[in-house]
């Protein structure tokens, strides 16, 4: 499949995507960023979600920041088509985009067009209620076999997604597209950060202290003064989670920050098996410094320009 001139940089949290992102934006003029993040989207969730500065963005386009206020839900469908409109936009004038961001399953719908599903809470409401989930993982052997094929009986969020949309829309949930264990040609180039695990923990433990430093706490606080409170996809953000806890009186702040650096060093295990199982990505180690890679990022972001 011929390139289509734009760039996606992944990886996990804490690699130092969003920096190098910037770097190649400023060395090659018209060149956009769209962010590929799940909670950057929401306004007033900047500094914990380490979301480019004003003076970032005034130098530099960026898309699908503060689409939403932190008491609405956005859907990866609603993302998929904001994040569809941007680069459309940015194509038709003759500019090009670089994708950054960790969120997986955002990044998948966008690099391949994923068809994805609606969702029907009513019913997802109701297969929650059931505790069995090895029944529930039996009543979709009867109603999509190929899906409950391609996953493990005891993982419960995946079994109740594939319920869900098999009885919420009235057709078998593996009917949606060949999934997320396909890895399809893509137009998207996709470059990957690696970091080895020790390092990423410091990264991530620094960066943490320093968004503390910034007013991170602040900023959760007015998150939960709103009066109906953050959504639910909003509320289970990484830090704002452990800090809204706090705020509740419910742990210490030691304990907060203790708890949410760890949650954030699981969550970067996962980020990598997900992207490490795209056999797409080409993939770079940066150690402590992600410039250390731009030379390259910048020769792969060169040789993807359509009609280059």
């Amino acid at each position: 499949m011929q390139p289509n001139g734009h760039l996606a940089i992944i990886g996990a949290t804490a690699s130092g995507k969003s920096s190098l992102a910037l770097e190649v934006a400023r060395r090659r003029p018209g060149t956009e960023l769209v962010s590929m993040d799940s909670m950057a989207l929401y306004r007033g969730m900047d500094i914990g979600t380490a979301a480019p500065t004003a003076a970032e963005r005034a130098e530099v386009p960026t898309h699908l920041l503060d689409l939403v206020d932190p008491d609405e839900d956005y859907s990866v469908s609603m993302f998929q088509k904001a994040a569809q409109t941007a680069i459309g936009d940015i194509t038709a004038r003759d500019c090009r985009a670089v994708l950054v961001g960790g969120t997986g399953l955002h990044v998948r719908a966008v690099v391949d067009d994923l068809e994805i599903p609606g969702e029907w809470a009513g019913v997802r409401s109701d297969l929650d209620a059931q505790s069995d989930t090895t029944a529930l993982h039996a009543r979709l052997v009867e109603l999509d076999p190929v899906a409950a094929g391609r996953m493990e009986p005891t993982n419960r969020r995946r079994v109740i997604r594939a319920l869900e949309v098999s009885i919420g829309s009235g057709r078998p949930f593996s009917s949606f597209g060949p999934g997320l264990d396909a890895y399809p040609p893509t137009p998207f180039t996709q470059v990957g950060l690696r970091v080895d695990r020790d390092r990423l923990d410091r990264r991530i433990a620094d960066r943490y202290r320093r968004q503390l430093d910034e007013g991170f706490l602040d900023e959760v606080r007015r998150l939960a003064d709103l009066p109906g409170g953050p959504s639910r996809s909003a509320a289970q953000a990484l830090g704002y989670r452990e800090l809204l806890s706090h705020l509740r009186g419910e742990c210490t702040l030691d304990e907060a920050v203790d708890e949410a650096m760890a949650a954030t060093r699981k969550f970067a295990r996962r980020q990598d098996r997900w992207f490490r199982r795209d056999p797409r990505i080409e993939w770079f180690d940066v150690g402590d410094e992600p410039m250390v890679v731009l030379d390259q990022v910048l020769d792969r972001f060169d040789a993807a320009q359509v009609g280059g």
